[in-house]
């Protein structure tokens, strides 16, 4: 299964430089140029943090 798509794992939000989020498997190493800014919590908790934080989907 992929790590990204599973409804029951942990997850990070994290953002780059330019104010860009992605969710992120807890357990994976955060990637250089992002950084955590939400969790570990559900995938569905971060996703609603990047709705509420990510307004402007095209930056």
């Amino acid at each position: 299964m992929n790590p990204f798509g599973d409804p029951d794992g942990e997850f990070l939000v994290l953002a780059d430089d330019e104010e860009r989020h992605s969710i992120w498997p807890w357990f994976a190493a955060v990637p250089e140029g992002w950084s955590v800014r939400f969790g570990p919590d559900s995938r569905a908790a971060c996703l609603a943090y990047v709705s509420a934080c990510w307004i402007d989907v095209r930056r």
